[in-house]
């Protein structure tokens, strides 16, 4: 990487929701940017922590016992297995990491395809 990457740059090259960026990888991860409002599906990730990091907005992680509200630069990790799903009640930009190729939706059948921003 011969340059640092602004998020809010690379955030302002796309308008729709739920479709995460990779903006760069590291150790077999893809470190990604994504605006997301409205609901996501519940999911679950059997092999991977599911990581979200807020940097606009307020997100809600509603697990099923629990809902955990994030603010900018606050994040939380979604322990594998555990049922999930993202509310975003305005529009929230989130950074994601999680390894290379891990379907958006836990499930290969319908998760979005990777993009680059």
């Amino acid at each position: 990487m011969a340059d640092g990457i602004s998020l809010t740059d690379k955030l302002a090259t796309f308008q729709d929701y739920w479709s995460p960026r990779t903006i760069t990888t590291f150790n077999d991860c893809d470190v990604m940017v994504v605006k997301v409002k409205g609901e996501f599906t519940w999911h679950k990730h059997d092999d991977t922590d599911d990581f979200f990091l807020v940097l606009k907005g307020r997100l809600d992680i509603e697990l099923r016992d629990r809902t955990v509200t994030l603010g900018p630069g606050e994040l939380y990790v979604v322990p594998k297995g555990v049922e999930h799903r993202p509310v975003a009640r305005e529009e929230v930009h989130l950074m994601l990491i999680e390894p290379t190729g891990t379907p958006n939706t836990g499930d290969k059948a319908t998760a979005a395809a990777r993009k680059l921003a």
